[in-house]
């Protein structure tokens, strides 16, 4: 049985690579300013805070043998 021939990537197949970050970021300030002019507001949202519902459940555990004092 013949073998089939081994498939050789050709320059038009490879990926391209991403533009450059420095073109990301200015495109992002572009953006900005543009959502700025249109008198949009920005909100500060404090650091650790997520838009995410929790699914985690309270378990409501408490570790330790200490007892509440009478």
């Amino acid at each position: 049985m013949p073998r089939k021939p081994a498939r050789t990537r050709t320059r038009e197949s490879a990926k391209k690579k991403a533009p450059a970050a420095v073109e990301t970021s200015a495109s992002i300030a572009e953006q900005t300013a543009a959502f700025l002019k249109a008198g949009k507001k920005i909100d500060v949202i404090a650091s650790g805070v997520s838009g995410q519902p929790s699914m985690a459940v309270n378990k409501n555990i408490k570790l330790g043998n200490k007892r509440a004092a009478s």
